[in-house]
């Protein structure tokens, strides 16, 4: 199939007009025309819909559509390749980190060393979570993420990396919990009201998993997204929150908040890298993933050395 009729052919849908298309293009409208119904009898379907007021794909005309953006943005990538092979890596390259997360203190030393050693990269980084991760990856919104695992989820794959327990975070002085404990039932951790993610987060649905198998009802306080409201919350003893330790240890590394591990029965979350499971990743995407596989499993051989 030449790749030549896909670019027409999406710019044809994108421009929602044969006419349009043919002047973005600067093809004859008629040669245009020609493209289209040759693709037409190649696949042997009707991909587009003529009305006066332009076009519109067909069910078969959206399949190509989609497939076409892919095709050509691997063609696109491959001749970048290799134009620029034995050459260092260079370009952009967009990281989803996930929010309440050890991983988010990872940032700075994640720019710090992709700068180190690729300095023509540069990195795109974002929060995002997993209800609309799997669209951006697949549409090469996003290279990759870093982020709690969320089970299968079509077009990307998952490499765990971590897996923690789960530790309720309150302010210590008005928490009503001896100190030194370190744990709390989770029937006990019922009895604060709680600030979590809204439930697009997989971290949340972990949690009312948790408390619905006990039959225990969560207080939701309110859904915070930002961890410098969630510390003033929890300073000002409006509630509590349910994350990793190292997420905590982290995130409010200089308050007095009590960290306090959740057991009968303990909850668990992980941490995976997503990629996509279809596109190859760009040298560049390719040389940051390395990075990120490299300073993972040096915090976590630190970790289990302590």
């Amino acid at each position: 199939m030449d790749t030549r009729k896909l670019a027409y052919f999406v710019q044809i849908v994108d421009s929602g007009s044969i006419t349009k298309a043919a002047a973005a293009l600067h093809v004859a409208q008629p040669a245009l025309s020609q493209q289209v119904s040759a693709l037409e009898s190649d696949l042997k379907q009707r991909l587009l819909i003529r009305s006066k007021q332009g076009v519109q794909p067909t069910a078969a005309g959206h399949t190509l559509y989609r497939h076409a953006q892919s095709i050509l943005r691997l063609v696109a990538q491959a001749r970048l390749d290799v134009s620029q092979s034995g050459a260092a890596p260079s370009g952009r390259v967009s990281i989803a980190i996930a929010p309440y997360s050890m991983a988010s203190s990872l940032t700075p030393q994640i720019i710090s060393e992709v700068g180190r050693r690729y300095p023509d990269i540069v990195l795109h980084v974002t929060e995002i979570y997993g209800g609309v991760l799997s669209e951006a990856i697949k549409n090469g919104r996003l290279d990759m993420a870093l982020i709690y695992e969320p089970g299968p989820i079509r077009g990307v794959q998952f490499t765990t990396m971590i897996v923690e327990d789960l530790h309720l975070i309150v302010n210590a002085e008005t928490s009503g919990v001896a100190p030194g404990s370190g744990e709390i039932s989770l029937e006990d951790a019922a009895r604060f009201g709680l600030f979590l993610p809204e439930k697009i987060h997989t971290l949340r649905q972990v949690v009312e998993a948790g408390f619905d198998s006990k039959g225990l009802k969560l207080q939701l306080v309110g859904e915070v997204e930002s961890v410098p409201s969630l510390a003033r919350l929890l300073r000002a003893d409006l509630g509590a929150t349910i994350m990793p330790k190292s997420a905590a240890d982290a995130l409010f590394h200089e308050e007095d908040f009590q960290v306090l591990r959740i057991v009968d029965p303990a909850l668990q979350c992980k941490i995976a890298l997503c990629t996509p499971d279809h596109d190859p990743l760009s040298e560049a995407a390719s040389a940051v993933l390395l990075v990120l596989k490299e300073m993972l499993q040096e915090m976590l051989s630190n970790k289990y050395a302590r």
